[in-house]
């Protein structure tokens, strides 16, 4: 049984698995999605709430960020990180934050104050081990809203920090990063069958994610210029290289970071490389 994150990351956990090769399909308001492998079944639920369903063993595996397993202070195994969001593949981070006019420039300034999130425990958490007392109460949502009129300051995750400048707020600190992680339950992870699945599913997940950011790229080129071609281009790896039927000509397939491929297909035709085709990836698996 595996766990899935309902809410902000459904879509962009669905379509992750699409290019890691299962095709997950759920009707409207539908907690059981469909899932084109007999050996998997799944449940959406809060992500929230993941951990604590996987620690006890409903499901044998599950998405859900490291924030809740540190919250629930669930016991399971991290089998693997998966750094992706609805908005981007970076890490995101719960962050202590004021108004922007608040005196408060430390936590110790919040002494006797109230602090709203959702993140309670692992708030309480960061206070005490400060030092410092303050009441901290749940937030049931729109956490940034309530300052300052009914709190001092807010504990609120956040990406790039754009909303919460919307909001004129100021960050005073960090208190955790975090990402979605994929994590089993310790007796599913000891079954054999049940790990290599797991195991199956991570490495799989992972390669989506690494083929994200990457483009395959192949070329047709002479010879005499292929030494000046390997210098020019980042593999990933070396590149393939193979014989065509013009003794004088090779084809090159290779894999880059899509970022440097504008800078790179001019440098190539220079150098002589003819008919450059670049094209997306599924997966990249190490």
């Amino acid at each position: 049984m595996l766990g899935l994150p309902k809410g902000s990351l459904e879509e962009s956990t669905k379509n992750l698995f699409a290019k890691a090769g299962w095709r997950i399909t759920t009707s409207a308001r539908s907690y059981r999605p469909a899932i084109d492998d007999a050996e998997l079944d799944g449940r959406f639920v809060r992500a929230q709430e993941v951990s604590r369903y996987v620690e006890h063993g409903f499901f044998d595996c599950g998405l859900t960020g490291h924030d809740w397993v540190l919250e629930n202070g669930s016991d399971v195994v991290e089998v693997c990180d998966l750094i992706y969001s609805r908005a981007s593949n970076v890490k995101s981070r719960w962050v202590l934050c004021v108004p922007e006019a608040s005196p408060v420039r430390q936590a110790a300034d919040l002494a006797g104050r109230r602090v709203a999130t959702e993140l309670v425990n692992t708030t309480r958490r960061y206070f005490a081990q400060k030092g410092v007392p303050v009441e901290v109460e749940f937030s049931w949502g729109a956490t940034e809203v309530k300052v300052p009129d009914l709190v001092d300051a807010i504990v609120d995750i956040t990406e790039t920090g754009s909303s919460l400048r919307a909001a004129k707020l100021r960050i005073v600190d960090t208190l955790l990063e975090t990402s979605t992680k994929l994590i089993a339950n310790k007796s599913s992870w000891a079954n054999p069958a049940k790990r290599r699945k797991i195991e199956t599913i991570a490495l799989l997940l992972r390669g989506a994610l690494e083929a994200e950011s990457k483009v395959g790229l192949k070329m047709n080129l002479p010879k005499a210029a292929l030494d000046a071609v390997v210098r020019t281009l980042p593999a990933l790896r070396n590149p393939t290289i193979s014989q065509l039927s013009s003794p004088e000509w090779v084809a090159l397939e290779t894999i880059i970071d899509e970022r440097v491929v504008r800078e790179i297909i001019p440098q190539l035709k220079q150098l002589g490389a003819e008919g450059i085709v670049e094209y997306p990836l599924n997966k990249v698996v190490y």
